[in-house]
């Protein structure tokens, strides 16, 4: 009891808290901030709602006193107290919207100035509704409506097209120079670059002498654009493809060309056409076992292989020789040779680098037993030409037209050959007269 005087049991002090420990910072957001929150957000709602009630009212009045019916959007706004509603303080009462029930995101927004639809648009008022009249309704604008310039889109497309495409030839203007290369303007965003081994067939030793600025040049795009637009270019691979393309057209009018021979090998020498690297195997040359003395000496060639794509360009003096004969031979002359080889089907006679054919058919219009029996080998033989084929390097010959009847070779083979020059004056003009009805 307090008037005993017994004393008191003391009470155990607290420890004091350590210096070095703080009691920990908690941000703690209160159920009160959260409410003042919303009601700031509310009351801004409700100011923004008076406002477009404010506008849909004057805009109502205007129609009004302009005798005109109100606009179809601009509905009659609810009542409302006039005072403020206080917020509701439990959780699902905190912002009231029961003011702004009926009215649509329009009469929060006002009235847009909106172009008006035609008359047939299914959303405008029923006719008949107001004095007979559809109210015109106001619609979005579409793409149709805005301008469209198609030159000026396609103008645009051109510009940024790359330039160059692999393969291509463009023509293009020198615009500068560097210790590597040269610099092309070629129509594109950036100019094309031609590297110095790229400049021409040979060695260039000055590029500023062979394109100085200005020079208008047609080059070969070896590289398409990089990041940057910038092709790559060549004038040396341009002046392969040509020289290609010129050698190809000699190949097919079986022309004989001039080379110069430029090294040799075991297997042939070498020689340059049109800036390309041919090469004659010692079997195509007339001279082939000392083919090392023909470096730097010019020869007669024809082709016997043209190849592009594996860069293949073999060529032939002995071939060259017998297309230089057959440039000077044509059907229905008189040639003469001596026979190099009997066959059983006929004779090969050497008219002086090539041979023809005599073959067993057109010996004789008489009865032959033996081919022997008319020529033999090392006999000169004088014969009409009949077939020439340049390509696979075919002469046919035939002395039955020389003869005045069937079988004179057989009997009178010395008088056939001393007159062979007139019979075959005779003989040509059947030949003409054969190839006149066969047309």
């Amino acid at each position: 009891m307090a008037g005993s005087g017994s004393p008191q049991p003391k009470q155990p002090k607290a420890p004091k808290p350590s210096a070095d420990l703080k009691p920990p910072q908690v941000m703690q957001i209160t159920r009160k901030d959260e409410q003042e929150r919303l009601r700031r957000e509310a009351d801004a709602a409700r100011a923004a709602a008076e406002q477009a009630l404010q506008r849909a009212r004057e805009l109502e009045q205007a129609a009004q006193q302009a005798g005109a019916p109100a606009a179809a959007n601009a509905p009659t706004a609810p009542s409302r107290p006039a005072t403020a509603k206080a917020p509701a303080q439990g959780d699902d009462d905190l912002f009231d919207t029961s003011d702004l029930e009926g009215l649509t995101m329009a009469d929060l927004l006002g009235p847009a100035d909106r172009k008006p639809r035609s008359k047939g648009s299914s959303t405008g008022s029923p006719a008949g509704a107001q004095g007979g009249s559809a109210q015109p309704a106001a619609r979005s604008r579409s793409v149709d409506d805005f301008d469209f310039d198609e030159e000026a889109f396609l103008a645009a497309l051109d510009e940024n097209e790359p330039v160059g495409t692999t393969g291509d030839v463009v023509h293009g203007t020198v615009i500068g120079l560097e210790s590597d290369g040269v610099y092309v303007d070629i129509g594109g965003k950036a100019p094309g670059f031609m590297p110095k081994s790229e400049c021409g067939l040979g060695v260039i030793t000055n590029l500023k002498e062979r394109f100085p600025k200005g020079l208008e040049i047609d080059v070969l795009v070896t590289r398409e654009q990089n990041a940057d637009g910038m092709v790559t270019i060549s004038c040396r691979a341009l002046a392969l493809r040509q020289s290609w393309d010129k050698v190809k057209v000699l190949e097919k009018e079986g022309k004989v060309v001039q080379v110069k021979v430029s090294g040799f090998n075991r297997g042939g020498v070498t020689c340059d056409l049109e800036g390309l690297r041919g090469f004659i195997p010692r079997s195509q040359l007339q001279d082939g076992e000392n083919h090392e003395s023909l470096v730097g000496k010019t020869l007669g060639v024809a082709f016997l292989e043209v190849n592009s794509e594996t860069r293949k360009l073999v060529l032939s003096e002995k071939r060259a020789a017998t297309a230089a004969r057959f440039s000077e031979l044509e059907v229905g002359q008189l040639v003469e040779g001596h026979v190099v080889a009997v066959k059983p089907y006929g004779f090969f006679v050497d008219l002086g680098g090539i041979s023809g054919l005599l073959h067993q058919s057109v010996i004789t219009g008489g009865s032959l037993r033996s081919l022997r029996e008319v020529f033999d080998h090392g006999d000169l033989v004088k014969a009409l030409i009949t077939e020439l084929d340049p390509g696979r390097g075919r002469i046919a010959l035939n002395t039955a037209m020389l003869e005045g009847q069937p079988g004179e070779l057989l009997v009178e083979k010395d008088k056939v050959m001393a007159e062979a020059v007139d019979r075959a004056n005779r003989a040509r003009n059947v030949l003409r007269q054969q190839e006149q009805s066969a047309g």
